[in-house]
């Protein structure tokens, strides 16, 4: 008779399967959103006329795409450093597509209305007919900032977590300390431009919109603040 596979043999094969299961469905879950972008800009064009048309909103889908691709790429880096599958990992992963499948839709509002406004209505003409007040505005850049926070969020708790539950490599545990910070950082940013776009409506501030819109530039130094918290978690960690 065959030799029966142990039961530490049949965990780890279930826990392979976990995980890759997991890891189709959270990589699907951003490929719809993603496919709800290119829904949202109506039917397919029918002449060169409205292809034109069509194709003026290609900056705001860019802009989107490149904004999902990162949280989806955040996960799949904590997916390759951590590499573990328990029930808060499968609810933190799914957490994430929930707020992403929400995301998709004040992102493309923001982008689109960033892009209408910068051109005067040469790209995504479909968007804004007329000038938003300070309120609708402010009501946009929360949705929008409320979304980004939960989501760079969530993937900070799952680096968290898994630097909590699990020993990893001296450079795996780097990686996902540098990552924990990065996620951590842009959470932080999300909420300071939620709580600026918020200030505006009592006020009625229109200056305080772009403030809400430009806080995202602090993001610009992540590069700076990971590079010499890396250095430190290098000369501190044991090799």
């Amino acid at each position: 008779m065959p030799d029966q596979p142990s039961p530490a043999r049949i965990e780890a094969r279930h826990e392979r399967t976990e995980s890759a299961r997991l890891d189709n469905f959270v990589d699907g879950a951003f490929a719809f959103a993603i496919t709800l972008l290119i829904i949202s800009g109506g039917s397919l064009p029918r002449d060169v006329a409205a292809l034109e048309h069509a194709l003026r909103g290609v900056p705001a889908f860019a802009a989107c795409f490149v904004q999902l691709a990162l949280f989806w790429h955040g996960h799949v880096y904590w997916r390759d450093s951590i590499r573990q599958t328990d029930g808060t990992s499968l609810r933190l992963s799914l957490l994430l597509v929930f707020f992403a499948l929400i995301f998709v839709f004040p992102l493309h509002m923001v982008y689109s209305s960033f892009f209408s406004a910068l051109t005067g209505g040469a790209l995504s003409p479909d968007f804004v007919a007329r000038r938003m007040d300070v309120r609708t505005l402010s009501a946009l850049f929360v949705c929008y900032g409320v979304s980004y926070t939960c989501m760079a969020g969530t993937l900070a708790l799952l680096f968290r977590h898994g630097l909590r539950k699990i020993a990893l490599r001296r450079e795996d545990e780097i990686s996902a300390r540098v990552n924990l910070s990065v996620w951590t950082f842009c959470a932080a940013v999300g909420l300071l431009s939620t709580l600026i776009a918020l200030a505006a409506l009592p006020t009625g501030w229109m200056m305080l919109i772009p403030l809400a819109g430009f806080s995202y530039a602090l993001l610009g130094f992540l590069g700076l603040i990971t590079s010499g918290y890396r250095k430190k978690l290098e000369a501190r960690l044991p090799a």
